[in-house]
């Protein structure tokens, strides 16, 4: 088990890495996207925990 979340943890950190501008942004909007079930719009996206 603690293998998987370092790896989960070690992609992360190389897929932030990988963004442009606005890094925390981008990164925060794919946790986002990948999390939240039911989105109709952007708007639903910020509300996600």
């Amino acid at each position: 088990m603690n293998t998987s979340i370092n790896q989960l943890t070690e992609f992360r950190i190389r897929a932030y890495n990988c963004l442009g501008f606005a890094k925390d942004a981008t990164f925060e909007l794919s946790d986002a996207i990948l999390t939240t079930r039911n989105a109709h719009c952007l708007v639903d996206f910020s509300l996600s925990p």
